[in-house]
């Protein structure tokens, strides 16, 4: 699984580099959410933006990380999520469970 990890003191953002999330890269991303997820960390940070699928276990997978979170009082917010894996989202309920950052591919008008 392709990936790159930014750590701060309260926070951690995972930046997934892969097109999918699903049964070939949940194992070691649930694997590693499971060592990223620590009390002392407050927000975990999935930034998806490469990811345009996402079946059952990549969902599987995000909810894992957000039990560890909630455990210690944190949150899992999913960042630069496409279209596609919205909509998956959205259609499986857990927009209610997770805190989504949308993409924002314009620029700001004054």
């Amino acid at each position: 699984m392709n990936f790159e990890i930014e750590k701060n003191e309260h926070a951690v953002t995972l930046k997934l580099r892969e097109r999918k999330l699903d049964s070939t890269v949940s194992p070691t991303l649930k694997g590693e959410f499971l060592i990223l997820c620590k009390p002392k960390i407050q927000t975990l940070n999935v930034d998806m933006k490469d990811v345009e699928f996402c079946d059952s276990s990549g969902l599987s997978a995000l909810l894992i990380a957000d039990r560890k979170m909630k455990e210690h009082g944190g949150k899992v917010v999913l960042r630069n999520v496409h279209k596609n894996v919205a909509s998956l989202i959205k259609i499986s309920m857990l927009d209610r469970v997770f805190e989504i950052h949308e993409a924002h591919h314009h620029a700001a008008k004054h």
